[in-house]
């Protein structure tokens, strides 16, 4: 499977070069997952949008529309109305589904309770990976993980949790280090995380050595993505280029 990160900024002033633009997922040149808003009437032509929640860098680079099919579940819909998309697909969680020759399985995860919001597990016929932009905790940990290729998550924070609770449910964004743990948990052993905050973004070299650490002492190999990184994902076997 091939995939690049045209951009890898999470919802921070833009300060570095490596992550100018708002995270989003390109894979096999075809499926864009997530258009943030400084996408805005510059998103290329891809065969199909994927959304994983409505906050503004993650669906509003669509203010404006799109000429080809978008996929979002009901609740991002709901929060979409004015958005002048005519070719509306409906996601439903725990439920796979074919978009250009890919199965997409979308899983609930905890993140925003304005903005509820999904991940998704992505397979071919040569690998499984899962994207998790934006999480606090994945309630269904085991299903989305278990057998993955590569998770791509989370790059808020590398220890300290930016978490809180609203009644019984987590919001904001877990570590990296949580997030790798839960990957040791499901012995996904590749791991690429975008998505980055302040504290990643200002020192990317020194950010990196951290992950290094955190991945090596889980049996994890840590890569950061920056904006236009590709990558090829097999099942056993992961290529890293620009």
């Amino acid at each position: 499977m091939r995939i690049q990160f045209p951009g890898t900024r999470g919802e921070i002033d833009i300060s570095s070069r490596d992550h100018r633009r708002h995270s989003c997922l390109l894979i096999e040149g075809r499926v864009l997952v997530d258009c943030g808003l400084d996408w805005l009437g510059n998103f290329g032509s891809p065969e199909a949008i994927v959304l994983t929640h409505a906050h503004a860098d993650h669906v509003g680079g669509l203010k404006y529309g799109a000429d080809c099919p978008v996929y979002a579940t009901a609740q991002t819909w709901a929060r979409l109305k004015s958005y002048p998309l005519s070719d509306r697909r409906v996601v439903i969680p725990m439920q796979t589904l074919a978009v250009c020759g890919l199965k997409f399985e979308a899983f609930h995860v905890e993140h925003s309770l304005i903005a509820p919001t999904v991940g998704y597990r992505v397979t071919d016929r040569s690998a499984s990976i899962v994207y998790l932009p934006d999480v606090a905790k994945i309630p269904r940990g085991h299903r989305a993980l278990s057998g993955a290729s590569l998770y791509i998550g989370d790059g808020a924070s590398i220890v300290r949790p930016l978490t809180r609770r609203r009644g019984d449910a987590v919001i904001g964004h877990a570590s990296v280090r949580d997030q790798l743990d839960w990957c040791r948990e499901e012995e996904v052993t590749k791991v690429a995380i975008t998505h980055c905050r302040s504290q990643i973004v200002r020192s990317d070299f020194e950010a990196m050595d951290r992950l290094k650490v955190l991945g090596n002492q889980r049996g994890v190999d840590v890569v950061l993505a920056h904006d236009g990184m590709k990558m090829i994902v097999g099942k056993k076997r992961i290529r890293v280029g620009d």
